[in-house]
C-alpha cells in the first residue's frame, strides 16, 4: 500500500532537478532567514525569535502549494492568461506610483484593501510581460521581421512597463529589459530592431545619469545619485557605504569553510541581512563552498530551463520557460554581484531564500510554469511514435507550425 508520502512524490510531475533543487534552496531559506532575523526579531517581537521563522516557513509552504497547483495547469493556458496579466499590470503599477507604500522614497508596494497584505506590483509585472512577449513572439512568427505587425506590438508593452517599473525599481527594470530583449533575439526579432531598443535603453541610462548629476540630493533620484556616486568613488559617505562594507566583512570572514549555521556576527550590524543582503550571511556562516555551491544550483536551474526550451515542441513553451529562468537566475546574479561589491546597492531579494511574502509566491509561480512545461513535454515523449510503413514518424513533425498548442 502507498504512503502518503510515496503518494505526493509519485504527483509530483516535471522535471526532477527542478524539484530537487527548489527544496535546497527552501531548506537554505529556512535556515538562513533564522540565523539573520535574530536582531529583528528583538526589535521588533521582544526577542522572540522562533516568529519570523514560523512565519516564513508557513509563506514558504504556501509558495510551495503555488508550484504545485500551477505545474498542473497546462502552460498553453497561461498564453490566454498573459493577455488578462498585462492589461492588469499596468494600472496597477501606475496606482502603486500614485498610492503605493514608501520605502526610501520608492512607492514599491500596494496594499490589497480588508486582507491588509502588501503587494510589490513589479513581481506581478515581471511575470507578466514575460508570459505576454513570449505569447506574442509565438504568434508573430511569419511575419516576426516586420516592424509594424510584429516588432511595435511587441515593443511598446515592454518600454511601457519597464518605465514603469523603473522609478521605484530602476534593477528590475533592468532585468526585465535584458530578459524581453534575449526572448526577442531567440524569437528571430530583426536584429536591427533590437538594438534600435537597445539605443533606447541606453539613451534612457544616458539620460538617467545627467539628470542625477545635475539634481538635488532629494526624493527616489537623490538616492539613485548617491548610491552612484558613492559606488564609483566620486562620494565618500561612509552611512551611504555602510551595508555594502558590512556585507564585504561578512564576505570576507566567512573564508574557505564559514562560521558555521548560527555564528554570524554581521548578522547583528548589517541592514536587510535577511532579505536584500542574505546571501552575505550565507557565505559568512557557510564560507566560500557554500556560496559556490549556491551559485551552482541557479546555473542548473539556468540549464534545466534551457533544456526543457529545446525540448518543448511549441514557440510559445520555449520562450516562456527561457524567460521564467533567465529572469530567476539573472535577479540571483545580480544581488550575489551587490553583496561583494560588483554593483551599487539596489534592493534586489535572493529568488527563493530572501525573506519576503508575495515575491516569493511570484516566484513560486514561475517556478510552477517551468514545471508545467517540463510536464508536457515528458508526457508528450512517453506517447509512442506512430508508424508509417515501418518507420516511427518523429511526433514533432505533427505539431509542424503549431507555436502554442
Amino acid at each position: 500500500m502507498a504512503t502518503p508520502l510515496f503518494q505526493f512524490r509519485s504527483n509530483l510531475k516535471g522535471d526532477k532537478v527542478i524539484w530537487a533543487v527548489v527544496f535546497i534552496l527552501s531548506i537554505f531559506s529556512v535556515v538562513a532567514v533564522y540565523s539573520s532575523t535574530g536582531m529583528l526579531a528583538y526589535q521588533q517581537k521582544g526577542g522572540n525569535t522562533e516568529f519570523f521563522l514560523l512565519k516564513h516557513t508557513g509563506i514558504l509552504i504556501l509558495g510551495w502549494a503555488l508550484i504545485y497547483l500551477s505545474h498542473l495547469v497546462k502552460y498553453t493556458y497561461y498564453s490566454k492568461l498573459s493577455m488578462l496579466a498585462i492589461y492588469a499590470a499596468v494600472p496597477l503599477l501606475l496606482l502603486t506610483m500614485m498610492f503605493g507604500s514608501s520605502v526610501n522614497d520608492a512607492s514599491r508596494w500596494l496594499s490589497i484593501p480588508y486582507v491588509n497584505i502588501d503587494f510589490q506590483t513589479s513581481d506581478f509585472a515581471k511575470l507578466a510581460l514575460i508570459m505576454y512577449v513570449a505569447r506574442m513572439l509565438s504568434r508573430k512568427q511569419e511575419q516576426i521581421k516586420d516592424f509594424k505587425s510584429a516588432f511595435v506590438p511587441i515593443m511598446l508593452p515592454i518600454l511601457i512597463v519597464c518605465a514603469l517599473i523603473m522609478p521605484s525599481n530602476l534593477s528590475t527594470a533592468l532585468i526585465l529589459f535584458m530578459t524581453s530583449l534575449t526572448l526577442m533575439f531567440v524569437g528571430r526579432v530583426n536584429l536591427k530592431y533590437i538594438f534600435s531598443l537597445i539605443a533606447i535603453g541606453l539613451f534612457g541610462v544616458i539620460l538617467i545619469v545627467v539628470i542625477l548629476y545635475n539634481s538635488p540630493d532629494k526624493g527616489r533620484i537623490g538616492t539613485w545619485k548617491n548610491r552612484v556616486l558613492t559606488f564609483t568613488g566620486i562620494k565618500e559617505d561612509p552611512d551611504l557605504t555602510f551595508q555594502a562594507d558590512q556585507a564585504k566583512i561578512a564576505v570576507a570572514t566567512g573564508g574557505v569553510i564559514g562560521k558555521f549555521p548560527g555564528n554570524s556576527t554581521q548578522r547583528n550590524v548589517l541592514p536587510q541581512a535577511y532579505n536584500d543582503f542574505i546571501y552575505a550571511i550565507i557565505v559568512e556562516e557557510y564560507g566560500m563552498i557554500g556560496g559556490i555551491f549556491l551559485i551552482l544550483l541557479y546555473l542548473i536551474l539556468l540549464y534545466r530551463g534551457i533544456r526543457i526550451a529545446t525540448k518543448c515542441e511549441t514557440t510559445f513553451g520555449a520562450l516562456l520557460g527561457l524567460g521564467v529562468s533567465f529572469t530567476l537566475v539573472f535577479q540571483a546574479i545580480i544581488h550575489m554581484a551587490i553583496t561583494v561589491g560588483l554593483f551599487p546597492v539596489t534592493g534586489q531579494t535572493l529568488p527563493l531564500i530572501s525573506m519576503g511574502g508575495t515575491s516569493l509566491w511570484f516566484t513560486s509561480l514561475a517556478i510552477g510554469i517551468m514545471l508545467s512545461i517540463s510536464r508536457e513535454t515528458e508526457k508528450n515523449e512517453e506517447i509512442p511514435a506512430p508508424v508509417v510503413d515501418g518507420a516511427a514518424v518523429n511526433n514533432a513533425t505533427n505539431n509542424t507550425g503549431n507555436n502554442e498548442k
